[in-house]
């Protein structure tokens, strides 16, 4: 059984039809790529599967759960993390709390017994410093983890809502444009992170990228969609083959020996 199963998935906004029918998986620690043109529907199906919005038609499965229709707030206990294009931080409080801030929703103690500093509550803060410690390292953030985010590169803010998001212990991370706004030896230290982070938590990984090199250089598997449509699955190389693909990002007039 796949980690994630999206199955016939369709999403309408009024007469707008922005995914159309598409399936695809992923396997446990694997990495897959989403790619596709702008309006393509990639940013829809993410959301889709994170919970933001409902399908109008279709089914998502995670580790044999239908997720379909659950809440947004209900994914990251299942084992779902999400990174964002557009960075969701915490500009006023510093890297280790912003990271501290996504151990929450893995806490068991209750609201009771945080507030009146229970044993079971102090055990959980031990155990999410703990974990804090260990992706600041990780994450080469130990030098600014009282620093606030806000003053702070845009490089490193996308690594502390990594962080945040591995906090949580995910089985799967979504990650969106993880390489928005990178410079070229950024976006290779991404790539090297990225294969770090899939050995050291043994998780897979979905992102959607623009940036088509770091997508074929880290993925077992891509997924390319066009109007909402998918037109290729598979292996980075029969993807960035495959006429569709490179008609979808290149137009009529070019053929595979082009890409």
């Amino acid at each position: 059984m796949s980690l994630l199963d999206v199955r016939d998935v369709v999403m309408r906004f009024g007469g707008v039809t922005a995914v159309a029918g598409v399936s695809f998986a992923v396997e446990e620690r694997q990495i897959c790529g989403l790619i596709g043109p702008n309006g393509a529907g990639k940013t829809t199906l993410f959301n889709i599967i994170s919970g933001i919005y409902r399908p109008s038609e279709g089914s998502v499965t995670f580790a044999g759960t239908s997720t379909t229709g659950l809440p947004r707030h209900a994914m990251a206990p299942l084992g779902l993390g999400r990174t964002f294009q557009n960075l969701a931080l915490f500009r006023s409080m510093s890297v280790r709390e912003n990271v501290l801030s996504g151990a929450h929703s893995q806490g068991r103690a209750g609201f009771l017994a945080h507030a009146l500093r229970l044993p079971a509550a102090r055990e959980e803060d031990r155990v999410a410093a703990r974990r804090a410690d260990e992706l600041l390292g990780l994450l080469s953030l130990e030098d600014v983890a009282d620093v606030p985010v806000a003053d702070l590169p845009f490089g490193t803010q996308k690594r502390v809502e990594m962080a945040r998001a591995l906090i949580s212990q995910p089985r799967l991370l979504l990650l969106d444009e993880p390489a928005g706004g990178l410079n070229h030896g950024e976006v290779d230290e991404l790539a090297r992170l990225l294969e770090q982070i899939r050995a050291s938590f043994a998780l897979s990984i979905l992102l959607v990228e623009h940036h088509m090199s770091l997508v074929m250089r880290v993925s077992d598997k891509v997924v390319a969609l066009d109007f909402g449509k998918k037109i290729a699955d598979g292996t980075p190389h029969e993807v960035r083959t495959s006429p569709e693909v490179i008609r979808a990002y290149l137009g009529d007039g070019h053929d595979a020996h082009a890409a």
